[in-house]
């Protein structure tokens, strides 16, 4: 688990920057991948890119084009305006299946179309799997993406690419995660836009996607260093016990006890300033402590993990289950502040569906996550936060149009192996026109019929909802420019129009 230390840190630049599309062979030149890495020529890493300081925002607003006419024009233009104040994404560890799920091909030969049949949604012409009735009866808040596409078949890849919206850089198969990954969203919020008043920026629960030796990418702050880490949660809400005791003091200490030491460690750090003075350092770990106390002592996060005092009847609502009360969890803390909440649906790689998918899906998989998301999307909807709560459903890839056919594993006659080449991601709230399918699948969900859609493009959509422009350069632990996001935000979901 993160420490409560050490979550802020002033963005060196100050600004926004803007940057121009280059062309990809010219940028190859310029800027190569890094040593080992597979990314393809286009994949516009801004490691050596000759910086474009004359377009920065700063220097815009001497022609009176400040970043709220910038966005203004983006808007104008056919860009979604940002009104996300949190995101709650909600993550299917091991891939969904996309032709099992929100992309249902029932005219599919035999062996392609699976055992599930479509059923009617609320929106005329689009069907849903039969086992997300209550996502069926909420499709006109929901968009679905059937286009998405990527290039990694590997589980930690495929993560990194759809949690940072980059390949991870040097990707090779079961690269574990490491500081020279991109950061994940929260941390790149915390990063940009640095908070003070003991709310952490991002919270991921309820488990830590670990299994022996490997860790998953994508979970952490990457190359912009630990301080910026989201706070992880491992521990299963729907448990009677369940308690997130590193956000409350400990047993024993009062709140007045606690302010008691604080004001001790106040004098003490005053003293120590006056030597330092004349030493010429500072306390490394002041900024730390003095947010450390203020999580402790706000309370808001500690009474947002306090589940227990939830109305029954609303905790029964999201499913007596993991994947219902960590929605619910995810809920609680987006209402306490926290800007974006990522949960976990079960255990690392808990929909990879190799054998046994059909059964699974139906029993385990799609019923608890249908309850859990449905009821989410009710409760925003009835207190008006929908409008400013982005919501996501989405896994690192889908899985073979073919049953019991392989990518490279063993997979059961009733099973799919990993597909990224094509697969679906549903996105709700904070503009998001709902009722619409963007994108199309091949008629056996194999490949993109129309438009595909990148991890890159699916980041950007991200940032620019949450007021961000995804062609922010952040820094690396060696002060180089990174973008944030190479690819552009998917227009199609504010306009409901073909993109």
């Amino acid at each position: 688990m993160r420490p409560l230390f050490g979550l802020i840190e002033v963005c060196r630049s100050g600004y926004a920057t803007l940057m121009f599309d280059i062309d990809p062979t010219v940028l190859s030149k310029v800027a190569p991948s890094p040593r080992g890495s597979t990314m393809p020529l286009n994949h516009r890493h801004a490691v050596g890119m000759v910086r474009r300081e004359f377009l920065q925002v700063g220097f815009s607003g001497l022609l009176g084009l400040g970043l709220p006419g910038l966005l203004a024009a983006r808007a104008a233009a056919g860009a979604p305006a940002p009104r996300a104040k949190s995101l709650i994404l909600i993550f299917m560890s091991g891939g969904l299946g996309h032709l099992d799920s929100f992309d249902m091909k029932p005219d599919a030969p035999e062996g392609i179309r699976g055992e599930f049949r479509p059923i009617a949604t609320q929106t005329p012409g689009i069907q849903y799997c039969e086992h997300l009735p209550g996502l069926a009866g909420h499709s006109d808040k929901l968009a679905v993406i059937r286009s998405m596409s990527h290039n990694y078949t590997n589980h930690l890849n495929a993560t990194h690419e759809i949690l940072t919206g980059h390949s991870q850089p040097g990707a090779f198969f079961d690269k574990i995660a490491s500081r020279d990954d991109y950061p994940c969203y929260a941390s790149a919020l915390e990063y940009l836009r640095p908070r003070g008043d003991g709310i952490p920026s991002g919270v991921m629960l309820p488990t830590y996607l670990m299994e022996g030796p490997l860790t998953w990418p994508g979970q952490h702050a990457g190359f912009l260093g630990p301080k910026f880490d989201p706070l992880q949660i491992k521990q299963d809400p729907n448990k009677p016990d369940f308690r997130e005791e590193s956000l409350s003091p400990p047993v024993g200490f009062s709140i007045e006890r606690m302010n008691k030491r604080r004001e001790l460690l106040d004098e003490m750090a005053l003293r120590r300033e006056t030597l330092s003075a004349a030493l010429d350092s500072k306390d490394p770990m002041a900024e730390q402590r003095e947010l450390a106390y203020s999580m402790l002592l706000s309370g808001k996060v500690a009474r947002a993990f306090d589940i227990q005092r939830e109305d029954p009847k609303t905790r029964d609502r999201y499913g007596r289950h993991m994947f219902g009360q960590s929605i619910l969890l995810a809920k609680r803390l987006v209402d306490a502040g926290v800007p974006i909440v990522q949960a976990n649906m079960g255990r690392v790689q808990n929909w990879d569906t190799h054998s046994g998918k059909f059964r699974r899906l139906k029993n385990e998989l799609l019923p608890p996550l249908d309850r859990g998301v449905s009821a989410l999307l009710d409760d925003l909807a009835t207190t008006g936060r929908l409008d400013e709560t982005l919501v996501i459903v989405a896994g690192e890839f889908g899985r073979t149009p073919r049953i019991g056919s392989s990518t490279g594993n063993v997979n059961g006659p009733d099973g799919r192996d990993h597909w990224s080449k094509c697969f679906s991601i549903v996105m709700a709230g904070a503009g998001i026109r709902g009722g619409q399918v963007i994108g199309q699948s091949d008629r056996i969900g194999a490949y993109p019929a129309s438009r595909p859609f990148s991890p890159g493009d699916f980041a950007s959509t991200i940032y620019r909802a949450l007021g961000i422009d995804p062609e922010t350069e952040v820094r690396d632990r060696f002060d180089r420019p990174i973008r944030l996001a190479l690819g552009e935000p998917i227009s199609a979901l504010y306009s409901g129009g073909v993109s």
